[in-house]
């Protein structure tokens, strides 16, 4: 069997934001009612948070088995700073193997470093979906990089946008940004926030896509009816808030335990899997439900969607299957 390579260029032009937000959603009912299989990621630290090795990075090992595809992967995925940063390298370095379930052979391999973004995006995009019942929302970020893009192209699939709040420690970076996501916004209608707090007001769903290790949001900040959704790896909001938070839904529970917003509490021994309502895949299967007041939920709720292999894993059996019908891709006999 000739496994398919396939280009990021080549993956990326077979796919569009509004079928990554579709795949993703169908994956996330397909998690809740459990015909989806995604063991917990295994983290290789290449000086992310440790002086050793000094490479300031790290790598994802993410399996899964995708059901409603008959498809099973791997993404090998990190990011680094360091030498890779001086380097003018994006921060996220990404490859994805499919393999036949039935055989094992490999179907393909291809680059998946934008496949990431967009998954990223298209995840927060598809929980606030179930996680209000407006349309029409104002939307904070904290951070004005390529995720803070792929997070607004995938909100405007679902929402309009009326309005965005950015923050990003660089202001140009926010400028920029600005420019660059007016088209998915009503009337262009952006404002960049010159302090961490002001992005909070009035906004349904705030995003934080940030690489801070220090927290960012305040527990007093966030307020009933509103959606807070910390992305990054390390710590973006204080453990009073989470602590204080009514609802807390995750994409996996394992992972987030283990990663990301939670570790600290858990770590210290604070917060445990009981705490944690629900996950998104069992609101999308409807096998949970948050009470709403005025079409918005009627609690203070964090959302932590920290990143399955499952969906890389989905949205790349799609890619695979239209590269086959398309002729698009080389290959390669391995075995």
């Amino acid at each position: 069997m000739k496994t398919l390579l396939l280009s990021q260029k080549e993956a990326m032009s077979l796919i569009t934001m509004k079928d990554v937000v579709e795949i993703v959603e169908k994956n996330f009912r397909g998690m809740g009612e459990g015909n989806v299989i995604n063991p917990t990621k295994v983290n290789l630290d290449l000086g992310e948070t440790s002086p050793y090795p000094p490479y300031a990075g790290y790598m994802n090992a993410m399996p899964a088995y995708i059901g409603w595809e008959n498809v099973a992967g791997i993404k090998w995925a990190g990011g680094a700073l360091g030498k890779r940063k001086a380097l003018g390298l994006p921060y996220i370095s990404s490859m994805m193997f499919l393999v036949d379930p039935v055989t094992l052979q490999f179907k393909s391999v291809m680059d998946s470093a934008m496949i990431t973004n967009y998954r990223t995006g298209a995840q927060s995009a598809v929980a606030m979906k179930y996680l209000t019942k407006k349309r029409n929302i104002t939307f904070g970020l904290y951070g004005a990089g390529m995720q803070a893009r792929t997070q607004v192209m995938a909100f405007a699939e679902i929402f309009t946008l009326n309005k965005i709040k950015v923050y990003d420690v660089y202001t140009p970076a926010a400028e920029k940004f600005k420019k660059d996501v007016a088209q998915y916004v009503k009337n262009g209608n952006i404002e960049i926030c010159s302090v961490p707090r002001d992005v909070v007001e009035d906004c349904d769903a705030i995003v934080a896509v940030t690489q801070a290790q220090k927290p960012i949001v305040e527990d007093s900040w966030i307020r009933p009816k509103q959606v807070f959704f910390p992305m990054g790896s390390w710590q973006e909001c204080t453990d009073e808030f989470i602590l204080n938070a009514d609802k807390i839904v995750v994409d996996h529970i394992g992972q987030c335990l283990h990663r990301g917003a939670l570790k600290h509490v858990v770590s210290e021994g604070k917060f445990s899997e009981k705490d944690i309502y629900c996950t998104i895949g069992e609101l999308v299967a409807g096998k949970k439900k948050l009470a709403y007041v005025e079409d918005r939920p009627a609690e203070r709720t964090i959302c932590i969607p920290i990143g399955t292999g499952a969906q890389d894993v989905a949205v790349g059996g799609v890619i695979y299957q239209r590269a086959i019908a398309k002729g698009i891709g080389g290959s390669f006999q391995f075995v």
